[in-house]
């Protein structure tokens, strides 16, 4: 049985303008000692899945189930969630400097969090704990740095701060939320490292949120690619590098930089992704899809296996066998298209072609 397991989890925020269907009907699983990434671009759901779990989505209007060691955490009243928040899930947020309240010492935060839930430990004992988490996440002379002010750290040292704090009572499961966007490419790498020891060494799985997905490459075993607020591919961190099935996944992967097409141009995915409050009918990803068809124009894709393996799962119309860059899974795509679009999904096809990013890349 899987230490997570959510079901068809649907958030949706009312507005002013209109009910934000931020969450529409995902479903995913992690096990013990896995690490799964979730991938998507800004405003895809990523960060609201996830702090729904831990009743983090104030106002939403929730549904769906997510079973966490045969606990349903979406029915559970907010004293008992609390005594899980922290103890048994924890969280590393994306800014350290707004999560650590600037008043008062690293330490004494690190400590309290531990006493929070376990008032048996004596204010002594939890700040010694806190300085062998600050020395175990690599923090420089951690019994001076323990009584130190958030700002006195630098950014790397924040969130290193942040993983000991996530890391004090020891959780079955850690939801890192793009833990390293804020800092630069060698604090990163050392974060990223640190991330990958420590979870090794303890057994814990780990939920690793981003839209980079270089982080995805370095760190993940399964990954879930989002957009709009839906599923749009799962599968093994392989299967997603190398035999990508959904065009979105083989758009973020087109997008980005190698060293070794250094005088090239990149190539971006055309358009914005949508509204939540009027997402596209049928497929929303087809205003931006160089493989529009008709179908996607009016029917909503579900989550299907592709390829040989029932693990790896698309929501597209796209044939089960056009996974991966090959000429044999190209073939297949350009034939579906061929065979798929006319009048109307041709018009929204030969926009794309005609704005400036796309580079001759659709098929028209």
């Amino acid at each position: 049985m899987a230490l997570l397991e959510v079901t068809n989890l649907r958030v949706s925020f009312p507005t002013a303008d209109g009910v934000v269907q931020a969450v529409r009907g995902v479903s995913f699983s992690i096990d013990t000692g896995r690490i799964l990434g979730i991938v998507g671009e800004s405003g895809s759901g990523k960060t609201v899945l996830t702090q729904t779990l831990l009743g983090l989505a104030p106002g939403g209007e929730i549904s769906g189930r997510a079973m966490f060691n045969g606990l349903d955490l979406l029915a559970l009243r907010p004293a008992e969630l609390r005594r899980i928040r922290g103890a048994e899930i924890s969280v590393i947020f994306q800014d350290p400097l707004s999560s650590l309240h600037p008043l008062y010492r690293v330490g004494w935060q690190i400590a309290e969090m531990i006493r929070s839930h376990d008032k048996s430990i004596s204010k002594k004992q939890a700040t010694e704990r806190a300085i062998e988490l600050l020395g175990h996440v690599g923090i420089p002379q951690p019994r001076q740095r323990v009584n130190d002010y958030p700002h006195q750290f630098s950014g790397g040292m924040r969130q290193r701060a942040m993983i000991a704090m996530a890391l004090s009572l020891n959780p079955k499961l850690i939801i890192a939320d793009e833990p390293t966007t804020a800092l630069d490419a060698t604090v990163q790498a050392q974060i990223l490292d640190l991330l990958i020891k420590l979870q090794q060494e303890m057994g814990t799985a780990l939920i690793m949120i981003t839209h980079d997905l270089g982080v995805v490459a370095d760190i993940a075993d399964d990954v879930l690619v989002m957009y709009a607020g839906r599923a749009a591919e799962k599968a093994s961190k392989h299967d997603i590098f190398y035999a990508a099935h959904h065009p979105y996944t083989k758009g973020l992967l087109e997008s980005i930089p190698h060293s070794s097409a250094a005088a090239s141009r990149l190539k971006p995915i055309t358009g914005q992704p949508p509204s939540l409050i009027n997402p596209p009918a049928g497929c929303a990803f087809h205003p931006r899809c160089t493989y529009v068809m008709d179908r996607c124009l009016r029917d909503e894709p579900r989550l299907i296996p592709v390829g040989d393996a029932g693990a790896h799962r698309s929501a597209c119309f796209l044939p089960s066998t056009a996974i991966g860059t090959s000429d044999a899974a190209e073939t297949a795509r350009r034939r579906a298209v061929l065979e798929g679009r006319h009048e109307d999904a041709l018009r929204i096809a030969q926009a794309i072609a005609e704005s400036p990013e796309s580079e001759s890349s659709v098929i028209a």
